[in-house]
């Protein structure tokens, strides 16, 4: 099958095999239509790294290699009126999230802020879909996590920090909300798992090599950095020219409140393999903030304060050759809106993916 053969499959079905496929390794059934609905968020969205593309790599494998639980047993360590700190135990990191965030709301309608962190937690997917939790009881959502390590501090050729995305999604009195979802990177690992699938290269000055080299191999970067012999960069890339410093700072406060507020693992702890090579889990960490905009100054008029900068932003003088200009979650509603109607794309390679984990599962054939 050409690498280029894509297939369109409705979100119904793509949502009952990931489902299906979930349950099939272990996951219960409520708590595998939580992790399809945060996967499928992604793919609705046209964010195809963090779809169905990460289903085999990272949770279907991790599960089948013992690492990663597929039962989810959340323990509350310590709790405020206002506050809490949670212990995942190496579950499934969106089923972990979603309690979280769902903790935090609460908090909020009580308090005017909730805010939890979660210790030995486990990846867990689209950190949009979180702060959309939020936004969706009327509040402003913010979430972030560590991860393993992937970035390399300005001046450094080796990968340290995760990706490390600071999120956050407001409501507006539009029909799509403000979400800013993006890694602390110029890329991440699953963009880069998404042009190796594909047999494209991946553009220079996005990853640095242990000698200084910039890579463009997809493929050989992703081995690169699993053996620390390559590095993403960060936001403003190399150096400090382009503000590189910046990146590598914001991806540091991700990782702190990560970790530290809640006695988290952090940094090389979370490589995912012991002294011997061995791998373990990935004990990650995570940080889930509501805020009600009714304890300030009200909901509705926040809404149409953030409606009318998002719209006097669009408004502003566009540049040449350009066709219109976009606020942070735009494009992805709008491809929200196309695929409700085309479906998800599936190349050759994902196509064989879920071919194997169907046939490993007894599954039926799905199309």
């Amino acid at each position: 099958m050409p690498e280029n053969d894509v297939i369109w499959i409705d979100i119904e079905t793509l949502d009952r095999l990931m489902t299906d496929i979930l349950t099939g390794v272990g996951v219960p059934a409520d708590d595998a239509r939580i992790c399809a609905d945060v996967l499928l968020a992604a793919d609705r969205r046209g964010i195809d790294s963090h779809g169905i593309n990460r289903l085999k790599p990272i949770y279907y494998n991790r599960i089948r290699d013992g690492i990663l639980n597929p039962v989810t047993d959340v323990e509350t360590v310590r709790e405020g009126p206002a506050t809490a700190v949670m212990d995942g135990r190496n579950g499934m990191g969106m089923v972990i999230a979603y309690r979280a965030m769902t903790s935090a709301i609460e908090k909020a309608r009580r308090f005017g802020l909730g805010m939890v962190a979660v210790r030995n937690s486990t990846h867990y997917g689209i950190a949009g879909y979180y702060a959309l939790m939020a936004v969706e009881a009327g509040m402003i959502g913010m979430t972030g996590t560590n991860a393993r390590p992937s970035i390399a501090p300005t001046f450094s050729v080796e990968n340290m920090l995760g990706t490390n995305p600071l999120t956050v999604g407001m409501p507006t009195d539009e029909p799509f909300p403000f979400l800013l979802d993006c890694a602390t990177s110029i890329t991440q690992r699953g963009k880069i798992e998404a042009l190796a699938r594909k047999g494209q290269s991946v553009p220079d000055g996005l990853v640095i090599g242990r000698d200084g080299s910039i890579l463009t191999d997809a493929g050989a970067i992703l081995k690169a950095l699993t053996q620390d012999n390559a590095a993403l960069l960060p936001l403003g890339g190399a150096g400090e020219e382009r503000g590189g410093y910046k990146g590598y700072g914001y991806a540091t406060v991700v990782e702190i409140l990560s970790a530290a507020l809640q006695a988290g693992s952090f940094l090389k702890a979370l490589s995912g393999t012991d002294t011997d090579g061995r791998q373990i889990p990935y004990p990650l960490g995570h940080f889930f903030l509501a805020i009600d905009p009714g304890a300030f100054m009200g909901r509705d008029r926040f809404r149409e304060t953030t409606g009318n900068i998002l719209r006097q932003l669009r408004a502003a003088r566009q540049a040449p050759d350009e066709e219109r200009i976009y606020t942070a979650g735009e494009k992805e509603y709008l491809a929200m809106q196309e695929r409700q109607v085309t479906g998800i794309p599936l190349n050759a390679a994902l196509q064989q993916d879920v071919e194997t984990m169907r046939q490993e599962l007894h599954l039926p054939a799905y199309w």
